[in-house]
Formats: structure tokens, C-alpha cells, sequence
């Protein structure tokens, strides 16, 4: 089967067609400034960019440009569009409507709206990508595939607020957590790669990125996550503050003049690595300034890694336990400074960083010695090829 699997953002779009027999890449890309110019990146397998500057007014036009490009004579990966089999879309926020991947129905697409006060910011793009879908595929299948389902096994003690209760039952206000697509699909590979049972296991997931979030699984559930009702919570990240007083708020709003849209603005948009660094959100960046010795990006860097490491601490405890850490996403796959930081907090797991193997980069390995008690990993997350198994599995 050819599955093209579908990221919508309110202005942007990432796709991927993938054959799933395989698991090959045939193409992939994205379109930018959707709404305002429009700009089309497409990459057949093997070959160069193709880069196309064109007016994109809505998502409709942009997913017929991707269709167009996928069967350009010259450089498309397929001959016609009855070769795509399926089509695989991200959703950010189902809410405790879904705890696993659906077919798109209707119906389906009601109560997925029904959620887009949850995330006002994604949901909506995602409907919008996969309406054009349908309007312009009427006969292929669509799929959504939700970043909070993976965390819909949650216990109540971990998905609960200490807030008034009837804010849970009038507005459903509690934990979901997010990138749960990359957390399942880290989870089972790590379990994979290291010889364990999935189904009884202890595995704590660090998808570390401009978003960054963390996940303890137990027996293959999770049972707990760091962000919570939105991506804010947690984690201090890219430019986003994590975990805070929430009195904070009140009190910046005073002195800087804000309202409450303001502060948020500030809360994601200003915080994170690149408030407290003044340098970037990019560690990239941060790691350069780290070892010139900026002493701010010193700073960013290692409030990061101590929060990440008392996350993880925290998990240990909740599972009672833990056989393996991996780490997943830009940070978690490539910084290695940052992954030896966060390892220095876990001496007393019985840990110890194989210096030579934590150089490496961008693909599965161990990082941990042979006598560690704890195995530490780095597991590269592939959240379309994640999409794409879930599509099949209910298409198929």
C-alpha cells in the first residue's frame, strides 16, 4: 500500500508518501506560508528539491499542489492518484474522545471539532487539511491518528488537577499530554531493539525537541506524561516555559501591563532556552555559545537538563522502576552534551555513559556501559512512519 501521510499546521503542511510494504520514503516535503504566498518543497526519493513558488489562499490549493507534484511526469513517485491507497493524518488533540487511531467519518470529524477548544491552534488545520483530502480524494480512505491517544492510559491519579472537580466534569480540564504518536512508536521500538517484553517493561521516553516532553510506560501504557491540557506544561523547552508558579502570571501581568493573551504569548512564545539564553531556541546554537562560555546559554542549558533529569527521576518512582531511557527527537538524537548532563543526575540508578558511544548521532544505540544497571538508549523517532502502521492497520 501507498500511504500519504498529512501534517497540517495553520500555515504550513508536511507530507510523506510511503510505501508501507517497505516502509520506503517514495517522496516527501511541505508547503509553507499557506494564506499568504505559498511556497511548495517537494523531494522525490533520490533526487534533488524541487521548489515552487506559487499562491496557496487556502490548504485546499496547497494539497492539490502536493497531489500534482506526486504525479508530475518527470518527478512524481507515482503514475496517478489511484496509486495512493490511503491517507494518514495527525490530530493533535482528541481529548478522551479517542484512545486510538480512527477512520474518518463524519461523525468522527464532529467530535473531533468538538475538541478544538482544547487546541485552538491545531486542531482546526488539521480538519482543514483533511477536508481538502476528501474533497479532492472522495474514494480514499482517511485516517487521523491523535498525539494525545497514546496517553488515554493514564490512571486518574496522574491525569487529575488538584482544581475544583467540576472543572474535569464540566470542561474536561486535566492531563492529556502530547507527541504521544513519537512516544508509542519510541516506546515499542526501544523494547525492540533491546530484546524486552513490551508488555512488561519499564520504559521512560525523553522526546527532546523544540517541544520536549517525557512519558513513563509501563507493561506498554503510559502512565504518566509531562505536558498536560496543552503543550505548555512541563518541561522548560524551546520557548516555552514548562512547569511554573502559576502566581507568576499574575504578577508579570502587573508589571509588564499584560493581559492574559499576553502573558501566554510571553509563557510560549518568550521563554524556554531562548528567554533564559537571550541566545536561540535552537541548541545548536545554545551549545556554541555554551562553549565560548556565555554564561546565560550555561545557565539555559543546564536548568534544561535538570529539569529533564528530575522528570525522569520522578517516573522512576512512578513506575517503581525502570529497565531503559531513551532518548528521541532533535535534541534527545543529536546534542550529546545535553544527553551527558542529564546522565550525571542517575549515578545512584547504577548508570554510567559510555563516553565513545555518546558521541554518536541520529541512530539506534547504546549510550549506557555493559555494567550499567539502568540501559540507556538513543532511538531516532520516525512520527510518519508511525502515522503510516496505524493507517494500514485500519484500511488494510
Amino acid at each position: 500500500m501507498n500511504v500519504l501521510v498529512i501534517n497540517c499546521g495553520s500555515s504550513s503542511l508536511k507530507y510523506q508518501l510511503i510505501n508501507s510494504d517497505s516502509e520506503e520514503v517514495l517522496a516527501k516535503g511541505l508547503c509553507e506560508r499557506i494564506g499568504i504566498d505559498g511556497r511548495l518543497v517537494y523531494q522525490k526519493e533520490g533526487c534533488e528539491k524541487e521548489i515552487t513558488e506559487s499562491p496557496m489562499p487556502t490548504h485546499k490549493e496547497a494539497i492539490q499542489m502536493v497531489l500534482d507534484a506526486l504525479v508530475n511526469e518527470k518527478t512524481g513517485a507515482v503514475k496517478t492518484l489511484a496509486e495512493i491507497d490511503a491517507v494518514g493524518h495527525r490530530v493533535v488533540h482528541g481529548g478522551e474522545k479517542f484512545a486510538s487511531s480512527i477512520v474518518l467519518t463524519e461523525d468522527v470529524l464532529k467530535q473531533i471539532e468538538e475538541c478544538n477548544d482544547l487546541a485552538p491552534l491545531h486542531n482546526p488545520a488539521n480538519l482543514i487539511g483533511n477536508r481538502a483530502c476528501q474533497d479532492l480524494m472522495p474514494n480514499v480512505p482517511m485516517v487521523g491518528v491523535f498525539d494525545t491517544a497514546f496517553h488515554q492510559t493514564m490512571p486518574r491519579k496522574a491525569f487529575l488537577y488538584g482544581l475544583p472537580y467540576e472543572y474535569y466534569e464540566k470542561y474536561k480540564v486535566r492531563r492529556y499530554g502530547f507527541h504521544g504518536t513519537s512516544h508509542s512508536f519510541v516506546s515499542k521500538r526501544t523494547a525492540e531493539f533491546l530484546g524486552l517484553d513490551y508488555n512488561k517493561s519499564k520504559i521512560i521516553v525523553a522526546h527532546l525537541g523544540n517541544g520536549a516532553s517525557i512519558s513513563a510506560v509501563l507493561d506498554g501504557k503510559c502512565v504518566d506524561t509531562s505536558m498536560g491540557l496543552t503543550p505548555l506544561e512541563g518541561l522548560v523547552m524551546g520557548t516555552r516555559s514548562g512547569d511554573i508558579d502559576p502566581a507568576i502570571m499574575e504578577f508579570i501581568a502587573k508589571k509588564e501591563n499584560l493581559d492574559i493573551e499576553g502573558v501566554m504569548n510571553v509563557l510560549n512564545k518568550k521563554s524556554g532556552v531562548e528567554g533564559l539564553s537571550g541566545v536561540s531556541s535552537d541548541f545548536r546554537d545554545l551549545e556554541a555559545a555554551y562553549h565560548e562560555g556565555n554564561e546565560r546559554a550555561i545557565a539555559a542549558c543546564e536548568v534544561f537538563a535538570y529539569r529533564v533529569a528530575k522528570y525522569i527521576g520522578s517516573y522512576v518512582a512512578a513506575m517503581n522502576g525502570v529497565d531503559a531511557i531513551a532518548f528521541t527527537a532533535g535534541i534527545g538524537e543529536n546534542t550529546s552534551f545535553i544527553r551527558e548532563k542529564i546522565l550525571s543526575y542517575f549515578g545512584y540508578l547504577g548508570i554510567t555513559m559510555d563516553a565513545e558511544a555518546n558521541k554518536k548521532r541520529g541512530e539506534d544505540c547504546i549510550i549506557s556501559t555493559p555494567d550499567s544497571k539502568v540501559t540507556v538508549c538513543v532511538i531516532p523517532t520516525n512520527e510518519e512512519l508511525a502515522i503510516c502502521r496505524e493507517t494500514v492497520a485500519l484500511v488494510k
